[in-house]
């Protein structure tokens, strides 16, 4: 371990006021791993000199670095599974029913990554929406690393083998050289932009469905609170909220209610949810 208390309490503080990220004492060894890669580019021969020359520099581009590296990344297509078959089974009829007059749907991937989430949606649109229908898939994240690999579209083998059914790779992607790229019929519904949810977000359109998957854990109640805020206010009054496994609105922000959809659940607007049928998935409401 390269890292002083001083150095560690600079990385913590950083990532804290940019990007909301809690750092607790005790995860020096998990920013010593994630910045080892950077130093390294940088010409660094310790991440202790490279932080130290952060401090001194106080370069935008660096923090840029900083943050990105501490910006967890763990991704891959379908996961997770069943909030995936949730919008085939329950929230596409629901939407086809209801958006009969404009057709067309409008989906948020926030926190997105490399983009296997939000061409997962993408996927499922295609396969789903009936003839003349129209969709609109927008990824967002903090890091423009990681922006720059989703908007290419391109993937490796192992990529595509985690959680990627062969049918959908055949049906939906081409090989260029080593590597699998998204079709251009479905990266043309695609858009992706760099947007910190820590932060008050630019003008947005609303959505039928918005996914914020596992990245409010790393928040702390007070943050939590204020991007389940502005989520709400772009979500439609009939639309669908995905958190991960581990996160809830319940306790953070009453005016959702957490509906039971099969072996997962999602959540909606108070309004909405109450209008929700009790069967077979049931509205599980407030805990």
């Amino acid at each position: 371990m390269t890292l002083s208390a001083s150095e560690f309490a600079y990385v913590s503080q950083l990532v804290r006021r940019e990007a909301a990220i809690v750092l607790e004492p005790g995860k020096e060894y998990l920013v010593e791993a994630r910045l080892t890669p950077v130093a390294r580019q940088c010409g660094a021969a310790t991440v202790s000199e490279f932080v130290m020359r952060a401090q001194q520099k106080l370069d935008p581009e660096t923090q840029r670095r900083i943050i990105d590296a501490l910006t967890t990344n763990e991704t891959s297509f379908f996961r997770d599974g069943e909030p995936f078959a949730a919008m085939t089974n329950l929230v596409l009829p629901e939407l086809i029913s209801n958006r009969s007059a404009t057709r067309q749907v409008r989906i948020w991937s926030a926190a997105c990554s490399s983009g296997q989430e939000a061409y997962t949606l993408a996927m499922q649109m295609e396969d789903n929406l009936p003839g003349g229908w129209t969709y609109e898939i927008v990824g967002t994240d903090i890091s423009t690393e990681v922006l720059a690999k989703a908007e290419a579209g391109k993937f490796s083998q192992l990529e595509v083998n985690r959680g990627l059914p062969a049918t959908s790779l055949v049906k939906h992607f081409e090989r260029v050289g080593a590597h699998w790229q998204v079709s251009q019929k479905i990266r043309r519904n695609v858009s992706f932009k760099r947007l910190n949810l820590a932060s008050s977000f630019p003008p947005m359109p609303h959505f039928d469905v918005i996914f914020i998957r596992n990245v409010l854990i790393y928040f702390d109640v007070a943050t939590k609170r204020a991007v389940l805020n502005r989520v709400r206010a772009l979500l439609k009054p009939d639309g669908w909220l995905f958190l991960g496994s581990a996160e809830t609105t319940i306790g953070i922000d009453e005016q959702f209610d957490r509906v039971v959809t099969g072996r997962t659940s999602a959540y909606r607007l108070r309004s909405a949810a109450a209008k929700s049928a009790p069967t077979p998935l049931g509205v599980a409401g407030k805990r």
